[in-house]
C-alpha cells in the first residue's frame, strides 16, 4: 500500500527521484496518466491492468464513460526507473500537471499521485476543508 507524502524537485530534463519507499511496490516499470485535480496517477503494471479491465466492462455507448476512457488512457505513459530510482515525466504530462520545479510524491493506497507544489498546498490545506470532507465520507460509511 501506498501511503507517505514526499517533497522532491523536478531536475531540468523533467526527472524526478521516486521515494525510495515506493519503488519496489510500482516495478521498476510503471505506468503514468493524467489524474484528476490535476495531479498525476503513477499505477504498477499490474494495478493498471486490473482498472484497465473494469473499464473494458463499461458500455462504450455511454458518452460520460467514453470521455473518461480518452482521458485515461490518452494520457497514460510507461515509465522506466534508472539506477537513482528517477523516471522521466512526458512533457505533456507535466504541461496538464502545471509543474514548475518543486513537487510533491504522495501515496495513496493503490496509487501514487505527482502533484505541483503550489497545488497540493492548496489542495491539502485547511481545517475546514478536512472537516466538510471527512464529514460527507461518514455520509457514506467510512
Amino acid at each position: 500500500m501506498f501511503c507517505g507524502e514526499f517533497q522532491h524537485t523536478l531536475d531540468p530534463k523533467g526527472r524526478v527521484i521516486i521515494p525510495s519507499k515506493f519503488r519496489e511496490e510500482l516495478g521498476e516499470k510503471f505506468i503514468l496518466t493524467k489524474g484528476l485535480d490535476e495531479c498525476l496517477f503513477g499505477y504498477s503494471q499490474a494495478e493498471f491492468e486490473r482498472i484497465a479491465e473494469k473499464l473494458r466492462q463499461l458500455p462504450f455507448t455511454d458518452a460520460d464513460v467514453r470521455t473518461f476512457v480518452r482521458f485515461f488512457f490518452a494520457g497514460a505513459a510507461e515509465c522506466e526507473m534508472d539506477k537513482q530510482g528517477r523516471i522521466l515525466i512526458p512533457q505533456n504530462l507535466r504541461d496538464y500537471a502545471g509543474f514548475d520545479k518543486d513537487i510533491y510524491v504522495i501515496g495513496v493506497s493503490t496509487r501514487i499521485e505527482i502533484w505541483d507544489k503550489k497545488k497540493w498546498d492548496e489542495s491539502s490545506g485547511g481545517n475546514q476543508i478536512t472537516a466538510n470532507i471527512a464529514e460527507k465520507m461518514a455520509m457514506l460509511g467510512v
